[in-house]
């Protein structure tokens, strides 16, 4: 057995049958026929910085480790196409360095490129399919790349068809972004609207999110975690009205589909539980959309935490929280909506 503490960012000393780091395709496949052969399941991560193993994995963690970068450009954008391996953050500088503006809403996200698709990462009014041009897919089980996309990839909020249609032994082996050469800031969210007008360059937004973001958000290397746990809910515009009848400072985002978007950090805060803690799992007290592992915390403590602000959340907004992060049980990926409700 191999401890897994190291190659997820919640830290939990839970196990699995093996860990292989994946530097090639080739070796990507062989690592998959030999788990298959052993009759055992089979996971694909990147830096762990989205998932929360909820007890010991029986099979095979392949981590990705496949790197490379490619650039070109025409009259009118900058084409990157991106190994799924790569650091996020580090592309989003990198591209930053360059002068290439549109990633800038999206830094210190943690992860790897090849996973921001599955969860369309988003920050500060900015999603990455707003920027995603095609994603190149491995079927491990006829060993046939596919490109897709971006409409071929179904993205929505936190939502992508990596998480249902291909969501089993399909993985994304290269991004390809489109970002305009003519930039255009966005900076109509939170603390960004604040900025001066000559820092809404690519440079000063970047700047102004890596302060906030270290600012609000712990250090999975000092404290464990996975950044957002839950989803900012999606109400109706009926169930919205409601709730803003009876808080009229609640922090809300209108959806071109006439749903709102509400800020479930403020939901989960208004329940005063910043700070609140079960065994070694504890609601960061300046971010109350973060749980943290405090050092010693138990894949089931973390799961009761979750399961506790949800059913606060719930008895005072009337709001279900689902999960961001997403649960691995022993076999793969289970139902963690199911496993909070």
């Amino acid at each position: 057995m191999h401890n897994l503490k190291g190659f997820h960012t919640f830290s939990i000393p839970v196990n699995a049958f093996a860990v292989e780091e994946i530097t090639t395709i080739p070796q990507l496949i062989a690592c998959y026929e030999k788990t298959k052969a052993l009759e055992k399941p089979f996971l694909f991560i990147g830096e762990g910085s989205d998932i929360l193993f909820t007890d010991n994995f029986l099979g095979t963690v392949a981590v990705n480790k496949i790197l490379g970068k490619e650039y070109h450009e025409d009259a009118n954008y900058h084409y990157l196409t991106v190994a799924g391996g790569e650091n996020w953050h580090q592309l989003v500088e990198w591209c930053v360095d360059k002068g290439i503006g549109g990633l800038e809403n999206l830094a210190l996200i943690p992860g790897c490129v090849g996973s921001a698709p599955i969860q369309n990462i988003g920050a500060y009014g900015v999603e990455v399919k707003d920027f995603l041009d095609q994603v190149k897919v491995l079927d491990l089980e006829t060993q046939q790349l596919t490109t897709l996309t971006n409409q071929e990839c179904q993205f929505g909020y936190r939502e992508s068809i990596f998480k249902h249609d291909l969501k089993h032994h399909y993985i994304i082996v290269e991004v390809t972004f489109k970002l305009p050469k003519v930039w255009v800031p966005q900076v109509a969210y939170g603390e960004l609207a604040a900025l001066p007008p000559e820092l809404k360059t690519p440079k000063g937004i970047f700047d102004k999110v890596c302060e906030i973001r270290s600012n609000k958000l712990p250090n999975p290397k000092v404290e464990g975690n996975a950044g957002s746990f839950f989803k900012n809910p999606i109400v109706s515009k009926s169930v919205f009205s409601v709730l803003q009848d009876r808080y009229p400072q609640i922090p809300h985002y209108p959806q071109p589909d006439g749903t709102v978007k509400l800020a479930a950090g403020w939901l989960i805060d208004q329940c005063q539980l910043k700070g609140y803690q079960i065994g070694g799992a504890k609601v960061h007290p300046n971010q109350a959309l973060v749980l943290v592992n405090i050092g010693n915390a138990t894949a089931g403590e973390v799961v009761a935490l979750a399961r506790y602000v949800r059913e606060k959340v719930l008895i005072k907004f009337g709001v279900a929280l689902e999960p961001e992060v997403r649960f691995i049980g022993n076999n793969g990926e289970v139902d963690a909506s199911a496993l909070i409700s």
